[in-house]
């Protein structure tokens, strides 16, 4: 079998990370894959250091669909069994999963194209989904609410969508004192700061850092030594960090580079936190954190509930309710004995139904199943 990743971003979000990591199981399990990125993305790089296919175009010019583009493409996606396609957000006219369905029609190709997505987004086209062209295709969401959400909003035929829920490395997100104690020398924190929560993810409007800095100015009224950390990267770093320094936060705000070792961070935190107000799916930071015995807030988005069962394995707020969010972290870092159980109450729940070694293991029988 050859699996084709489409993969349309230059990013290094959760989304991207799952695919490195899936080409990796993949080829440890002797799968034939094929990479299909922008040049210079994060993906790409990632891919360079496996013996991947990689197939590289240019991000800004390929939405003009030029001949050229639609040869790099077709190269890419002939002799694949399947194409894993990321519904990324459209790009003026231009949608990768749509552009892949013309390549695999025009050149007539038995390839299967996968649309994969966890994030609904009422704004985007049945076509993102289901091809208008005559191909083969299998719609492949990661949440159930999603699995809904393709069916009775847009009409796929359930016979034509499989829900994968998404997974998570348990074995590599698992509590260690050696490496927490590294990670203590790694990140010095002030010896006085407590609880520390941590946010992890792009720095951009949708992940709602605004709606959060505000709430951590009403949250150190209580807990005066309180200390976020933001860690990550994106567009709104310098905005964020201007309104830390306008709102006095500077002692309860630290700003962390992205890292490709996040159980370096959890190692440190009382608490994660998601503050999202739209688009999400099941965030990865949700499922490390669970897995680390880290109890979480999120706000009610697509299929956080599906993982964070409220009062149990965390806590959820209304996306954009600054003093819901607040109340909800006074809570639940103040009650230590509640905090450690919803922490052991997420870490079985995902061990037992998020384990990324069996999602990718769904994935491969899927891939099987329709392109058999």
């Amino acid at each position: 079998m050859r699996v084709c990743f489409v993969e349309d971003t230059g990013l290094h979000g959760g989304t991207q990370i799952w695919v490195s990591e899936a080409i990796r199981d993949f080829r440890r399990k002797n799968v034939d894959v094929t990479l299909l990125t922008s040049e210079g993305g994060w993906n790409a790089e990632n891919a360079r250091e496996t013996d991947v296919e990689l197939v590289t175009y240019d991000f800004d010019a390929v939405v003009d669909e030029s001949p050229e583009a639609r040869s790099i493409w077709t190269r890419a996606l002939e002799g694949a069994d399947v194409a894993v396609c990321t519904v990324h957000p459209p790009r003026a006219s231009f949608h990768c999963s749509v552009f892949a369905a013309r390549c695999i029609a025009d050149a007539k190709l038995d390839t299967v194209l996968l649309p994969k997505t966890g994030t609904v987004v009422p704004e985007y086209e049945r076509r993102f989904y289901v091809p208008e062209q005559d191909v083969r295709y299998h719609v492949i969401p990661i949440t159930g609410f999603t699995y809904d959400y393709m069916i009775n909003e847009y009409g796929v035929p359930p016979e034509s969508a499989t829900l994968v829920y998404q997974g998570t490395d348990v074995k590599r997100f698992t509590r260690s004192a050696a490496r927490a104690a590294e990670a203590r020398r790694r990140y010095s924190l002030p010896e006085t700061a407590g609880p520390v929560i941590g946010c992890i993810g792009s720095f951009e409007e949708r992940k709602g850092q605004v709606e959060l800095l505000a709430a951590i100015d009403s949250v150190r009224k209580e807990l005066p030594d309180v200390l976020l950390l933001l860690v990550g990267d994106g567009p709104d770093e310098e905005m964020l960090k201007r309104r830390v320094h306008e709102m006095g936060l500077e002692r309860n705000v630290t700003f962390v580079p992205f890292t490709r070792e996040p159980e370096m961070i959890f190692e440190l935190l009382d608490s994660v936190v998601l503050s999202s107000i739209r688009k999400e799916g099941l965030p990865n930071v949700l499922l490390e954190s669970m897995a680390m015995e880290i109890p979480v807030v999120s706000t009610r988005l697509a299929g956080t509930p599906e993982v964070v069962h409220d009062g149990k394995t965390g806590l959820l707020v209304q996306p954009g309710d600054v003093g819901q969010l607040a109340d909800a972290l006074v809570k639940l870092l103040v009650d230590r004995d509640a905090c450690s159980a919803m922490g052991k109450a997420g870490r079985e729940l995902v061990t037992r139904c998020h384990d990324k070694e069996m999602q990718f293991q769904a994935f491969l029988d899927v891939f099987a199943r329709v392109s058999g």
